[in-house]
């Protein structure tokens, strides 16, 4: 099998880290896959927040229903859109879900285990105050990300029911 279409079937939201770092050059490899995400007139809209520092780890976690999953991964990555780099908001955001997409798979690669937490959105204004950033920066997600500790299943919807129409 294609080992791009592999880890697509085989990557899972990992909520339970060991105590396992991410090394270095493992985070920069993640990061450049998001980079080389598409987007709108290739405009990039995307900039990232990386968060090792446990005590900011453990504010950040204070946002969120998921605190623990913040707490015991061994980094974050808080993904923002620059406004300022937009020209769509539509398209930007969609290019950022690519990117956000892109890093995931990424880490699973690497034997790396993360999830998208997207419900800590509701607190956008206290992350940009946590993290010293200023409005022109939308927080857009933040991905937990480490060694994982668990293997959950997952399951999909029939095809039957995704595909509306086939003319």
């Amino acid at each position: 099998m294609n080992p791009v279409f592999e880890a697509i079937l085989a990557r899972r939201s990992i909520r339970k880290f060991t105590d396992a770092p991410v090394s270095n050059e493992d985070l920069s490899a993640i990061l450049e896959a998001g980079r080389w995400a598409p987007s709108g007139l290739n405009n990039q809209p995307w900039r990232f927040a990386v968060i090792r520092d446990g005590e900011c780890r453990e504010r950040l976690s204070r946002l969120t229903h998921y605190g623990l999953v913040v707490r015991s991964c061994a980094l974050c990555i808080a993904v923002f859109y620059h406004v300022p780099s937009g020209y769509n908001r539509d398209k930007d955001i969609l290019g950022i879900g690519a990117c956000i997409q892109n890093m995931l798979l990424a880490g699973h690669s690497f034997g790396l285990g993360a999830v998208w937490l997207g419900e800590i959105l509701s607190q956008k204004s206290a992350v940009n105050g946590l993290l010293v950033l200023d409005d022109s920066y939308e927080l857009m997600a933040v991905i937990a990300l480490g060694r994982p500790d668990e293997r959950p299943e997952s399951e999909r919807r029939p095809m039957d029911e995704l595909v509306v129409r086939n003319v």
